[in-house]
């Protein structure tokens, strides 16, 4: 018998034999799959697998271009036109930058004790007090431009906040309140002197700056330098528009704030940089994609993600408003304005400035390609 038949019966025996073992007969896809092969007779095919077969009894198909995701697996979000509406977006911050600037103009920020030195103290009283009669108080010991703050779940609890104030002034405003309104504790208290806080303002200032130099040359050599300009706006946007928030309510300004700007800048361009880093993966294999639609599909790729990051940050960040007292209010404050914004900013600031700059860049490349050619012809 010749080696070629041999091999081919010998094969037959093995596909035979776990099915005679088993006691059962075999599947109709086993017996379809191990029958043997006539002279003429097709090659057997192997069957699908039961997923692919479902999809197709079903008429389904995946599409690679699908950008749709669930969001905390409840909803779909993914085929929304960002870039085609860029100019409203663009409204949009115009306006949030006009506000931000005319109150920071006109109205200026309410600088804490950090910036301008003098002395906090955090009361608590044995009854609940109310704002008037602590100012009222307040006036006849002679402070005058003090910042009196009543937590609204605990009016016994006051936050004050005075001008520098020496030690025997200290404690006759401190006798008379006790006068007046009856026993308290006091819970903390805190002295900054007026040459303290100019070193403060200008160390705060430096942080930023510093901040955002380090970003802009991090995202330049990483990315390229668009992507580093683009980012770097969107961080001034955030910061602008935080400071005017503040500005317009007229809460104060302190180190904690401070604090609290350099969180939202690293949060800002952590989210911007993932929306960027898929852009420049899909500019790898843009193919006749416009860069439009190249952006637009980059942002809804990403937009799941940073709006299940957004969301329980801001939660987490709720949690300590509400909760956290009257010291932590204004920092969780400015942190929530500083996800939205920043949120925002990421997807409708920083994409279409990058694109508005790439595509001016393509055009100037293509006219003097077109001039090169003119001229060797």
């Amino acid at each position: 018998m010749p080696p070629d038949k041999k091999k081919k019966r010998s094969r037959e025996r093995l596909r035979r034999e776990p099915a005679s073992r088993a006691g059962a007969g075999p599947s109709p896809d086993a017996s379809s799959a191990a029958a043997p092969a006539g002279p003429g007779a097709p090659a057997p095919v192997a069957s699908e697998p039961k997923k692919g077969r479902v999809q197709a009894r079903k008429g389904k198909s995946v599409d690679p271009a699908d950008t749709t995701r669930l969001v905390f697996g409840l909803f779909r979000v993914g085929r929304i036109d960002f870039i085609g509406r860029r100019r409203l977006y663009a409204v949009v911050s115009g306006l949030l930058l006009i506000v931000s600037v005319l109150s920071l103009a006109l109205q200026g920020l309410n600088y804490g004790i950090d910036f301008t030195g003098g002395n906090s103290f955090n009361l608590m009283f044995s009854r609940p007090v109310q704002e008037a009669e602590v100012r009222a108080v307040l006036s006849e010991a002679g402070v005058a431009s003090a910042v009196v703050r009543v937590d609204r779940d605990d009016p016994s609890e006051v936050l004050l906040r005075t001008p520098y104030l020496e030690s025997e002034a200290e404690e006759a405003m401190l006798a008379t309140l006790e006068v007046r309104l009856g026993e308290f504790t006091v819970l903390e208290t805190d002295v900054v002197s007026p040459s303290i806080s100019g070193e403060l303002l200008r160390a705060a200032l430096l942080a930023i700056l510093l901040a955002c130099a380090g970003i802009l040359v991090y995202v330049a050599l990483r990315f390229e330098y668009r992507f580093g300009a683009s980012g770097i706006l969107a961080l001034v946007h955030d910061t602008v528009v935080t400071l005017g928030v503040f500005s317009l309510l007229r809460l104060e300004v302190n180190s904690a704030f401070v604090a609290a700007i350099l969180t939202i800048i690293g949060y800002s361009i952590n989210d911007t940089i993932v929306v960027f880093d898929r852009l420049r993966e899909n500019l790898k294999r843009r193919g006749k994609e416009t860069l439009e639609a190249l952006a637009n599909r980059s942002v809804n790729e990403t937009l799941v993600r940073s709006i299940n990051t957004s969301v329980t940050a801001f939660l987490a960040i709720t949690a300590i408003y509400l909760f956290g007292g009257t010291t932590t209010r204004d920092f969780a404050l400015a942190l929530m304005v500083g996800i939205i914004v920043g949120t925002y900013s990421s997807i409708c600031v920083a994409t279409p400035v990058w694109l508005a700059w790439r595509k001016r860049d393509e055009r100037a490349r293509g006219a003097l390609q077109s001039r090169a050619l003119t001229v060797r012809r």
